[in-house]
């Protein structure tokens, strides 16, 4: 595995423990020569997750709309950066970059990145692992919908979205 795609908060949320998640697993991924592609920002739980990465020697890759670019405001000290034209041409890019995909915790954007490249698996679009660290349950309420969408009928393949809560957890179930 050579890189992942984290997706995660341009905001810190309302807890410091989101951000120690989010540089211990950019740690963690550092360490094991795994770089990282996100979305290129400096703000909230990316910049940590890029500043915790660049730290601890690793490579990381941003990938940002121009539209973004001022309002999350581009990280100014990647391996490299790309600036984009949409949501579409990034969420592109960072699939084709990346070998896994991570959601930490945030809000809608991060829900609609991970949402939407776990269908991809589904449909076919790729093989590669879709993969939730939840901190302190964060994603507990996605994983109670999505069971509610097999029980009603509506869920089809059998694409599985993973779940760590713990940097081994989550660099063991990308080893698989």
């Amino acid at each position: 595995m050579k890189r992942v795609a984290i997706y995660c908060g341009s905001r810190h949320g309302n807890s410091e423990k989101y951000a120690q998640a989010a540089a211990a697993v950019a740690t963690a991924l550092a360490q094991q020569g795994i770089g990282i592609v996100y979305g290129g920002s400096k703000t909230g739980l990316m910049g940590i997750v890029a500043d915790a990465a660049l730290a601890a020697g690793g490579e990381v890759t941003g990938v940002i709309p121009d539209a973004l670019t001022r309002r999350e405001v581009a990280h100014p000290g990647l391996t490299a950066l790309h600036h984009v034209d949409s949501m579409h041409t990034r969420k592109a890019m960072m699939a084709d970059l990346a070998d896994a995909f991570i959601a930490l915790p945030g809000g809608v954007g991060t829900l609609d990145e991970m949402i939407e490249i776990w269908c991809w698996a589904g449909m076919g679009a790729h093989s590669k692992p879709c993969l939730c660290y939840d901190v302190d349950n964060y994603w507990q309420p996605l994983f109670d919908l999505l069971s509610h969408v097999r029980q009603e009928g509506f869920a089809h393949g059998n694409e599985q979205l993973l779940r760590a809560s713990t940097p081994a957890d989550l660099l063991q179930q990308l080893s698989r």
